[in-house]
């Protein structure tokens, strides 16, 4: 039998493993079975070798002997040995997946280095340049272009994110130190050193819990969010803009000043959709973390800057417009002696310690109560620390510095502060409908407007709601008796109207989930009217507030633009519109229309709401602002963030989106600032593309393409409803998928059912484990069920919708993309895995998603024209490849722990059912990190 290490170097090569990669791998390996020896591990270090060699002889053979053998071998492991294996395994693909990183990175590198002016590195700034040039874009032409570009992405709190900190933390250090251990600028006590650390490492790594004993709160996701945006965000944002200065040098010979084309957004604290626990001074709170954050982070820019700008009067002239500024500020906070004494002839010097000067004053404020709070930022607000630092950059140009000014230390600070303010990225806040309708119902009781205003129709809702909007008096009388749900709601909307207060940025949108009707965003506008953010003053309405329909279900994306313009040709509402400066945006659900409708119709549905609502809302003269609500895996609109943004219709591109980075994406693409770098200019790359015309090309309702794409739709949601609708479908799907022990997974702050006392039902379930639940047992339903059913007929019927199908996919870019992801996901499907899970079961319903399988396979791989499943993405298929042999045993460990946790009973010890169960969340989180997926 094969070591651990040979085992890995044997599968690693057969799977054609990059060289460096395989290297690194067998060095991992190396490590770690040096701690199981030093450990005396021996059955553990065994097995890590002897599980792989009988899943691959499994994988190979006709006959069931080594699947078999390697059943009974883990039907005989104790709960111990299962455990301690689990957790090895974990560790172990984190690692890899770690290591994965360090080889993109490595990647990428080496390209870089071979690029030039007329051979540009592939979706990069300079890329997306050199493609505006070919077409006849001038400097002029192209830096306007970039002026109109508004990206925003979301950094989310969904529960997809099943490690820790700490746990993220140690397996960076460790695979950092794996890529040094043959650096031969080493000495040999260097290297020795390096070696133990990397051991010292790995035991720290297996003697931490790799699942928290407690569930995450929301402060604890709060701090993880500003983990990301004060490492690699804060790092990487000015070199973006390197990248884009670089790429106009390159392209126009020019390098102008350029504007601020990303600024970030956060949901977490603030997005209080099914989550009770995200109260209105938890989302404060998380603000002024944001803040204190944001001012730490300036405090140390500052200390570098001062150091850095060492430039003395006596040498180089300064503005009086600079040296104006100093008499104001000695005048307002003078300087102590020392610091007068130090800087004497350093203007900038003394101007950055003023800066400093305010900003501790508002860090030490922060402990303070929310007015001492709001008064301390009344003193120095984000657009005067800008104004300072223009000041500085206006004065340096002026006195023969402007390199100084436009390059370097300084300019990183300046772009900084455009991009982030003093609140890092804006708060949004997004609540359910049916939580507005009933405060709103409420209020209206109160007031003896109407007692049952949740019996009206739409047309009732809006006329009443109208009659009250234009009605200056406020509904609730002082000493009413409001139910608690409406007051906590006013609440919030009074934290709003406070927030602005303290930083008219801090605050993004109001976004409505599940918005069915313009009631749905009057309501809102009703709730702010009572607090303050809107009102109607000399027949103008004034509003504080963007109000955003989420359109989340099949129906509502369907009928979504007709929604929209419904929403705009409301008299009040036009006016809201006009009081926002003639802007809307709308956010699109990826998940729940793909739990609803399956991947197909769901990604369909989006692409033709998206190009209805593009016709309506530039129809109407409205600027607009599409946010995709994309989740990390493909069955909830996840796969690669450029591709996606490429695959947009023309029509609904204006320069200006948004999009959700959720779970392990987060971590995934903002670990690194190197991986953070390339994803930004990725994404720069693609909405520059868009935004200067290629996007898709436009449908026109009944055209052909309309009318295959939509049979085809029609066909895989009717596949995957008689699937899911299946009265026995919903037991078996909780039997064999670890679903309802997710559920309990202490991941997320926010609860994975919106069924409360109901139970674990199928329509109160989340997309999110649903999606999370598939992955686990290899079948990735989400991500491609429906497509055999549906094609069959339709190429059976008319064959030469085959060879349309063939163009679009070599044309077509949303089509290529929807078809690409769903290939990746059929990849990862894995049958024999899948019998496993449920081999106890009725097959019935297994063989029914297993034909689709096949089937989709098929069609996909004519479409494609590949002999087989990603054979034209080599390095996905490898990796793939060589991770199954080491997945499968995992999913066998599984499928054990589930099998005891049915023989679970009223006289299992508690200790041993609570054992079972701390196996079956590490079981989850294994497969998680060997899939490189959750929800």
């Amino acid at each position: 039998m094969m070591t651990w290490k040979e085992t890995i170097r044997h599968y690693a090569e057969s799977a054609n493993i990059s060289d460096p990669l395989t290297k690194n791998l067998i060095t991992l390996t190396g490590f770690l079975e040096e701690y199981l020896e030093q450990r005396d591990e021996k059955t553990l270090q065994e097995l890590s070798a002897e599980l792989p060699e009988l899943s691959a002889k499994a994988f190979a053979e006709s006959e069931e002997g080594s699947n078999q053998q390697l059943i009974k071998r883990i039907n005989e492991m104790d709960m111990e040995q299962i455990r301690d294996l689990l957790r090895l395994t974990t560790i172990f693909f984190h690692l890899v997946n770690s290591l994965e990183q360090h080889e993109i990175i490595r990647i990428n590198r080496e390209r870089a280095k071979k690029i030039d002016i007329e051979h540009p590195r592939p979706e990069s700034i300079a890329d997306a340049l050199q493609f505006f040039k070919k077409k006849g874009f001038s400097y002029e032409d192209a830096l306007d272009l970039f002026n109109k570009m508004d990206i925003q992405p979301t950094i989310t709190a969904h529960p997809t994110e099943a490690r820790r900190r700490s746990i993220l933390n140690k397996q960076e250090n460790i695979t950092a130190m794996i890529g040094d251990v043959d650096d031969p600028r080493l000495t040999p006590n260097e290297r020795d050193s390096k070696l133990k650390q990397i051991i010292n490492e790995i035991a720290l790594l297996i003697s931490t819990d790799e699942v928290r004993s407690e569930r995450l709160t929301v402060e604890d996701e709060v701090e993880n969010g500003l983990y990301y945006f004060t490492n690699s965000i804060w790092s990487t944002v000015p070199r973006l803009y390197d990248d884009i200065r670089s790429a106009f040098a390159q392209q126009y010979n020019k390098t102008p000043d350029l504007p601020i084309v990303l600024k970030y957004r956060s949901w977490i604290g603030s997005d209080r959709d099914g989550n009770p626990n995200v109260t209105r001074d938890i989302t404060w709170n998380t603000l002024v973390e944001h803040r204190k954050s944001a001012l730490k982070l300036y405090l140390n820019e500052l200390e570098i800057t001062r150091r850095y700008l060492s430039i003395s009067h006596n040498l180089v002239p300064v503005s009086d417009k600079l040296l104006k500024s100093l008499k104001k500020d000695e005048k307002e906070a003078p300087l102590t002696p020392h610091y007068k004494r130090h800087y004497k002839n350093e203007p900038y010097r003394r101007k950055i310690t003023h800066i400093m000067h305010r900003m501790r004053d508002m860090l030490n404020d922060l402990k303070g109560s929310e007015q001492e709070v709001l008064e301390s930022s009344k003193a120095y607000r984000p657009t005067d620390f800008i104004e300072d630092l223009d000041l500085i950059a206006e004065s340096l140009v002026e006195s023969g510095l402007s390199d100084i000014a436009k390059f370097g230390e300084f300019n990183d600070l300046k772009i900084r502060a455009n991009t982030f303010g003093f609140h890092l990225a804006a708060l949004d806040i997004r609540q359910h409908s049916g939580v507005h309708e009933n405060a709103v119902k409420d209020l209206l009781s109160v007031a003896n407007v109407h007692d049952d205003y949740s019996g009206l129709d739409e047309e009732g809702k809006v006329d009443i709601l109208m009659q009250e909007l234009r009605n200056p008096r406020p509904l609730a009388p002082k000493h009413a008796k409001l139910k608690s749900a409406t007051v906590e709601l006013l609440d919030v909307f009074g934290l709003i109207k406070q927030i602005r207060e303290l930083d008219e940025n801090a605050f993004g949108s109001y976004i409505i989930s599940m918005t069915h009707g313009v009631s749905d965003m009057l309501e809102v506008a009703l709730l702010a009217k009572e607090t303050g953010l809107w009102w109607i003053e000399n027949g103008k309405v004034e509003s504080k507030i963007d109000i955003v329909p989420l359109l989340e279900t099949i129906e509502d994306l369907d009928k979504g633009a007709e929604l929209v313009e419904t929403i705009l040709t409301n008299d009040l509402y036009k006016q809201q519109l006009e009081a926002r400066n003639n802007f809307q945006e709308i956010m699109l659900g990826y998940s729940d229309s793909n739990k609803d409708g399956g991947y197909w119709m769901a990604n369909w549905a989006l692409q033709k709401g998206q190009m209805e609502l593009g016709r309506v809302l530039r129809d109407y003269g409205v600027d607009f602002r599409l946010f995709h609500g994309r989740g990390g895996t493909v069955g909830r609109g996840g796969g690669r963030s450029n591709r996606a943004i490429l695959a947009l219709p023309s029509i609904s591109n204006n320069g200006r989106i948004r999009f959700t980075e959720q779970g392990e994406i987060i971590s995934f693409r903002y670990s690194l600032p190197e991986i953070t770098r390339r994803h930004l200019e990725q994404i720069v790359n693609a909405v520059a593309r868009v935004t200067g015309g290629e996007g898709q090309k436009e449908i026109k309702k009944g055209d052909e393409t309309e009318v295959i794409m939509d049979k085809i739709s029609d066909g895989t949601m009717k596949a995957y409803r008689n699937l899911i609708d299946d009265p026995d479908f919903w037991e078996w799907f909780k039997t064999i998928t670890p679903v309802e022990h997710i559920g309990n997974l202490p991941i997320a702050s926010r609860p994975v059912s919106r069924g409360g006392d109901q139970g674990l039902l199928f329509e109160n379930l989340r997309a999110i484990p649903w999606v999370f639940g598939w992955t686990q047992v290899r079948y990735n339903v989400p991500g491609w069920y429906g497509l055999g059913a549906s094609l069959g007929p339709i190429i059976e019927e008319d064959p030469s919708v085959m060879e349309t199908l063939k163009k679009w996919y070599n044309e077509w870019s949303f089509f290529g993309t929807i078809v690409d992801n769903a290939q990746r996901e059929l990849a990862r499907t894995h049958k024999l895995t899948t019998e496993m899970y449920a081999k106890d079961q009725d097959k019935r319903l297994h063989k029914t998603i297993m034909d689709d399988y096949e089937k989709t396979r098929d069609m996909v791989l004519e479409i494609t024209d590949q002999e087989d499943i990603l054979d034209m993405r080599k390095v996905i298929q490898n990796s793939i490849e060589f991770r199954n042999v080491f997945t499968y045993p995992l999913n066998l460990l599984q499928v054990e722990l589930l099998n005891r946790w049915k023989d679970v009973s009223e006289d299992t010890d508690e200790d041993e059912i609570k054992e079972l169960r701390h196996a079956l969340f590490l079981s989850i989180n294994g497969v998680a990190a060997a899939m490189q997926s959750t929800g």
